[in-house]
């Protein structure tokens, strides 16, 4: 199948297009004329809900459907991800599982040689936001010492296991209760750790 976006560049599988509008008065036909001018084979859609939303029933959709060699293509990075840490995960998810994306106005393609590299670009990107979550971490616990507040007990999961689990979950596609067993922990331990990290639990 020729890529419409890229005509020299040869992709196996399909275009799968996701659009996504934050509230129930804004429209979606922009996003959608532009995702059939590339000839998308499907498109799913989300109509008022916002990026923080933690669950996109059309978003889920869509990604239960990409399998290797198909192409997610959106009009905008923000449509996709609710965070630069999910929108990380994701790419970084999808070039694992060998799932192309594009992004029009961004002119983000890793069907081309080019457009490979922003796996890795991403794939760093979500490597900065952990080490930034480890450190801040690091550094309240100080704070806290230097003010003479009772840290309490020791938490069941460290910082570097809720970041490992969460790891696990949003590029790897394991779900809470696998990663929550690998630790030695329940269900609700792993997810008040991701919830204790500032991090998502829905992928």
């Amino acid at each position: 199948m020729t890529n419409v976006l890229f005509p020299n560049i040869e992709v196996a599988g399909r275009r799968i297009g996701y659009a996504r509008v934050s509230t129930q008065d804004q429209k979606l036909r922009m996003q959608l004329d532009a995702l059939k001018a590339v000839s998308c084979d499907e498109i799913f859609t989300d109509h008022g809900v916002s990026g923080g939303k933690a669950s996109r029933p059309g978003l889920n959709a869509a990604l239960a459907v990409l399998k290797p060699g198909d192409v997610l293509v959106v009009l905008k990075l923000d449509r996709l991800g609710r965070s630069v840490q999910h929108l990380s995960d994701l790419l970084v998810r999808f070039q694992r599982e060998g799932i192309h994306f594009c992004s029009l106005a961004e002119g983000i393609n890793t069907t081309t040689p080019g457009g490979k590299l922003i796996y890795h670009v991403f794939a760093a990107v979500a490597e900065f936001q952990r080490d930034i979550i480890r450190e801040n971490t690091a550094l309240g616990l100080e704070a806290a010492r230097q003010r003479g507040k009772q840290i309490g007990r020791p938490h069941a999961l460290s910082i570097d296991d809720i970041l490992a689990g969460h790891e696990l979950v949003m590029q790897k596609r394991l779900s809470i209760c696998e990663v929550a067993k690998r630790l030695n922990v329940c269900h609700a331990t792993m997810t008040r750790g991701f919830k204790r990290a500032g991090l998502e639990m829905v992928h």
